[in-house]
């Protein structure tokens, strides 16, 4: 019988083999990640352009309450459900163009929180956001522990987070309930940005060789996305100071 341990086995090229077939795994992988991280940065960034031109413009102040203040609050939701539900049936190049399309919008959506905090507290809350957001997500993406029992949790927590901002901003309208929420908030989405990122880390091995690793990628970076301006805007809530 062949003894797996057998130096003359790794010596014939067996070994090797095994360990550029793992080295080609993690270059895929490496690449993988990057190009998710740079399209959610590159989305991150285009929201900040469009909502700063929109305030600069004037634009902001303009659709205050009008019915387009309405669409362009609700429009980035309708983007999501759009990728979420369909993109098995989108193109690759289709799921990218309503990335970047969702992004810009959102931009014009955020630009009202110029309205309300300095632009000081803005950049200060968006780099602490961007310093937590790295530390987190590297730590999704290096540890060994299974975060998969955390989403179940996470997740039920964004459902009744979404049930409480309703309900104070309809009934309670309760300064110290909003405070509540925006610690809750913060801790959520910090959770969830650790969680996605083992998550799409694990979703390469699933989708690597096949046509689907394009809108992979956009996918990833959506959720990222989306961890990241929901963790700004609690925090912005929490810490930004008010004009």
């Amino acid at each position: 019988m062949a003894n797996w341990n057998d130096p003359n086995m790794a010596a014939s090229g067996f070994g090797a083999g095994a360990n550029a077939m793992d080295q080609a795994v993690d270059a895929g992988l490496r690449s993988y990640m990057l190009s998710v991280y740079n399209y959610m940065g590159s989305g991150v960034l285009l929201t900040g352009i469009v909502a700063m031109l929109a305030f600069q413009s004037g634009f902001t102040a303009s659709m205050i309450g009008t019915p387009l203040m309405w669409v362009v609050m609700l429009a980035p939701l309708a983007f999501v459900l759009v990728l979420s539900f369909g993109i098995n049936k989108l193109s690759t190049v289709a799921a990218q163009a309503i990335f970047w399309v969702y992004a810009a919008v959102m931009g014009l959506s955020m630009s009202t929180i110029f309205l309300a905090f300095t632009s000081t507290s803005i950049a200060q809350t968006f780099f602490a956001t961007a310093a937590a957001f790295l530390g987190l997500s590297l730590y999704g993406y290096t540890t060994k522990k299974d975060l998969s029992g955390f989403g179940t949790f996470l997740i039920m927590g964004v459902v009744g987070l979404l049930v409480a901002l309703l309900l104070n901003a309809f009934v309670f309208q309760s300064g110290a309930m909003a405070m509540a929420i925006s610690v809750i908030g913060v801790l959520i989405f910090a959770g969830l940005t650790a969680y996605d990122t083992q998550k799409i880390k694990s979703m390469y091995f699933y989708v690597r060789g096949t046509d689907f690793v394009g809108k992979s990628v956009v996918m990833g970076a959506l959720t990222l996305y989306l961890d990241f301006v929901n963790m700004f805007t609690f925090l912005l809530n929490l810490l930004g100071s008010r004009e």
